[in-house]
């Protein structure tokens, strides 16, 4: 994305980024670059926030994911080594796991230990049990 360019990288993303993040003129990055020793002009700085701004905002919500607040609780009991087990898995909104809890014994708010504790804690949304047959011997 900013091969073949005359300044660094770095300089690059930085004046994209102060100029979109900051009330900053194009004359005032000009300005700061100068006081770093970087003779840059500020229609250069332009031309950068036309070219890379579409480009950066792509990549950066290609990796946003979704905030969400609530979180399921899955129960599944599995066959490992021979003895029947629970595995309990959080699930956010979204569908990445959390934490995971594996125990012999069922336990009605075994899986209470997985959420997030606190005021701002998201908070529980159902239980979904499942029976799995897997021999995992």
């Amino acid at each position: 994305m900013l091969k073949g360019r005359h300044f660094d990288r770095s300089v690059i993303l930085l004046c994209v980024r102060w100029y979109l993040a900051y009330n900053l003129s194009l004359r005032d990055l000009e300005e700061m670059m100068a006081e770093r020793g970087l003779n840059v002009d500020h229609s250069t700085v332009h031309r950068w926030v036309v070219h890379f701004s579409p480009q950066l905002l792509e990549r950066f919500n290609g990796r946003k994911h979704a905030v969400t607040g609530k979180w399921h609780m899955d129960e599944i009991y599995i066959k490992v080594r021979g003895q029947w087990m629970y595995l309990y898995r959080a699930v956010d909104g979204v569908g990445r796991h959390g934490r995971v809890l594996l125990q012999r014994t069922p336990r009605p708010a075994g899986s209470q230990a997985l959420l997030p504790e606190g005021p701002g804690a998201p908070r529980q949304t159902g239980s979904h049990r499942h029976r799995r047959q897997s021999d995992q011997s």
